[in-house]
């Protein structure tokens, strides 16, 4: 009589952790900063078109590495909760916690109930009226949900890029400071660049990231990208003026406030298709 297959759930677990955290190193990194205004998004990312970094809702960020599709999934699904609950009670009730518990218990049941975990590392922020009420919460693969002072770093080398930032992060940088000092620690062990004329390694182009800030500033919706010629300015000569004055194409980040009928107040199947958010890619989902 052949013996069923045994394993114990520690080991079960040990190794469904080592997966994800795998997958998840291969990515490159994400940085996530607060500074005067707001906070700061910067993503290690060639791609203009699968974004790393996204809107929740009015004043919430989403950042993500690992696996696009299981990440872009969650995203949507957040983005459904958040507006389902905005039109169910109101717009204040939707809070950066209230959606990093909903991907918590989501990601929490992923990891002890399917053979697979989600290989991704997730941050929600929130942009408060003042610098001390803002919010960065950090979601890992099993599910535990952890706020952070100042900075997040997920992805690649994270422990290098943490590092780096801090012993360069100061609170109340403006935004161009910020993104100099995130720049700065993502250079110094991506793959993608290479040594300069004094030795170090040269920074990354604007090509290569891709930068959004949530900025309390704004008096409804404070997400927005920083991109083209902005961002070029802003990365060269550090001129703040010219990226508050350039404004992104508007695109709707969520659906309109009223739900489809039957939606769920809650997180529901994240593997649901986005029926009008930014289109993934064909075949196996990349790692980014």
């Amino acid at each position: 009589m052949t013996m069923p297959y045994y394993a114990s759930p520690e080991q079960l677990m040990r190794d469904r952790s080592e997966y994800a955290r795998k997958g998840i190193s291969r990515g490159r990194s994400v940085a996530v900063v607060t500074y005067a205004d707001g906070v700061l998004f910067i993503a290690e990312n060639p791609s203009s078109t699968l974004h790393k970094v996204g809107e929740i809702y009015d004043r919430i960020g989403f950042a993500a590495v690992g696996r696009y599709s299981e990440f872009e999934s969650l995203r949507v699904a957040g983005v459904r909760l958040a507006d389902v609950r905005g039109y169910s009670y109101n717009r204040r009730d939707v809070t950066g916690r209230v959606i990093a518990n909903a991907y918590a218990q989501t990601l929490g049941e992923i990891f002890t109930q399917q053979t697979k975990p989600y290989e991704v590392e997730l941050c929600v922020a929130e942009v408060g009226d003042t610098p001390e009420n803002d919010q960065l919460y950090r979601l890992t693969f099993d599910g535990s949900v952890v706020d952070e002072p100042d900075f997040i770093v997920m992805g690649g080398q994270a422990d290098a890029v943490s590092g780096n930032l801090r012993e360069h992060y100061l609170p109340g940088m403006s935004l161009a400071e910020a993104l100099q000092v995130g720049v700065q620690a993502l250079s110094a062990v991506s793959p993608a660049t290479t040594a300069g004329a004094d030795g170090g390694p040269k920074l990354l182009t604007a090509e290569q990231i891709e930068v959004a800030v949530l900025d309390r500033r704004r008096p409804k919706r404070a997400f927005r990208r920083v991109v083209g010629a902005a961002l070029h300015r802003l990365l060269d000569r550090g001129d703040v003026a010219a990226v508050e004055d350039v404004e992104e194409p508007h695109t709707a980040a969520h659906a309109p406030s009223t739900p489809a009928p039957g939606t769920p107040a809650g997180l529901g199947d994240p593997s649901a298709p986005d029926t009008g958010g930014t289109a993934g890619s064909g075949g196996q989902a990349p790692t980014t």
